[in-house]
């Protein structure tokens, strides 16, 4: 006897299913219906009754191509659809050890206003937190004639160990201290939906969407800034690991008993390789007097300082033993190196790149492309964008009525 479809099933395969639409809107930019058709493998009569759903809701639009025929054979123009970008404007912000990016886009994700403000402190209480990035939004905002009250959705990056899907963060450099529950004080202080992830995620988001990821279905973003952080992308999806918690490669274990990470464990990766790693290395064992930046460690180095060069060479081979480390695991098709321009500069990447492929196992065939993508500190809010602005469509499409057919 064939069982009953429950109505649960019908209602996720047709949110599903409109979502499928509206990203091939979106990755085409403009496209027809029978081509959307064509590309999800459903009838044109489905893809045709979602896009009515998605005009109706004022999430796409209906475009004539500039470069369609004068005339069909009905007489009327080829009309594509497009996203709209004018349905929403979505903020983006990135929380670093001295910053924050905040960026405005439309729906579309073209940026209206961008604006970085410096931060006082590294670290703070979760809802000063809260209030000093909706501060910096209201600057962005300003620059465009526009208040915190029209954006329908913030996406936040915050460093550290953060459960997206809960907005819980498990352990932050940014907080003072651990395991909070940051949804509900984001929600209060900005009375619109927040949504809450890793940074380094949101930088894999943004090069999916807009970077050199775009059309890969498998690739991995390695972040450097005060620390290292990672982003994964399988088969065209963000893995996250079951608590939230995964791709932290900067807390990979390389030294039993280790140097001590800010993350309070020993022997961390980043312990070896981020920014305060290093100026802790040199003002242990300097005989010249403590380094107060990494420009001047780097300028001793150049000056043929033998214990400044020993700390970058030593960082550069603990990073290359991560990157193989994660190529022997993921077998990804690129490696995108993102963050901190001078961090690059002064490990060398490429002399970490070339030590990465031959830490890495040796195969028959094309090794994983490892490449360096600066965008500046906007590419961080510009993910973290993205991201709102997915979850805020999940939201819209959640409230279109779902009939059991």
């Amino acid at each position: 006897m064939k069982r009953p479809v429950q109505f649960s099933q019908v209602r996720d395969q047709k949110q599903n299913g409109r979502l499928q639409v509206f990203e091939a809107i979106r990755q085409a930019g403009r496209i027809a219906r029978i081509d959307i058709a064509k590309q999800i493998g459903a009838s044109p009569a489905t893809v045709t009754a979602i896009a009515a759903e998605l005009l109706g809701k004022g999430l796409i639009e209906e475009v004539v191509p500039e470069d369609h025929p004068v005339e069909t054979r009905r007489g009327r123009p080829r009309v594509a659809l497009k996203v709209r970008g004018e349905a929403h404007l979505i903020a983006g912000a990135k929380v670093a050890r001295r910053t924050i990016s905040t960026t405005i886009v439309d729906f579309e994700g073209n940026e209206v206003a961008s604006h970085v403000a410096p931060l006082d402190q590294p670290s703070m209480d979760a809802r000063t937190l809260a209030e000093t990035i909706r501060d910096a939004l209201a600057q962005a905002c300003g620059k465009a004639g526009l208040s915190v009250s029209d954006i329908s959705g913030v996406g936040i990056g915050l460093a550290g160990l953060v459960d997206a899907q809960k907005r819980f963060v498990h352990w932050s450099p940014s907080l003072n201290r651990r395991s909070v529950a940051m949804g509900a004080i984001l929600d209060e202080c900005f009375g619109c939906p927040v949504f809450l992830d890793n940074d380094a995620n949101l930088v894999a988001k943004a090069e999916q969407l807009f970077g050199v990821g775009r059309g890969i279905p498998n690739f991995i973003v390695i972040t450097l800034e005060h620390g290292v952080g990672m982003g994964i992308v399988i088969k065209n999806e963000l893995y996250r690991g079951a608590r939230g918690c995964g791709a932290e490669i900067g807390h990979t274990k390389v030294q039993l008993d280790g140097a001590l990470c800010q993350c309070g464990q020993r022997g961390c990766l980043e312990a070896y390789v981020g920014d305060y790693a290093l100026l802790r290395e040199a003002n242990i064992m300097s005989h010249d007097g403590p380094k107060s930046s990494l420009d001047a460690l780097w300028q001793a180095a150049q000056n043929g300082d033998a214990v400044a060069r020993a700390i970058f060479e030593r960082a550069r081979r603990m990073l290359a033993l991560g990157m193989a480390n994660v190529i022997n695991l993921f077998d990804p098709e690129m490696i995108i190196l993102a963050g901190r321009r001078a961090a690059f500069d002064q490990l060398e990447a490429d002399k970490v790149i070339a030590q990465t492929v031959n830490y890495a196992i040796q195969i028959e065939g094309p090794r994983p492309q490892v490449l360096e993508h600066q965008w500046g500190d906007v590419m961080w809010a510009k993910g973290a964008a993205a991201y709102a602005i997915e979850g805020i469509l999940e939201m819209k499409i959640r409230d279109l009525p779902v009939t059991a057919d």
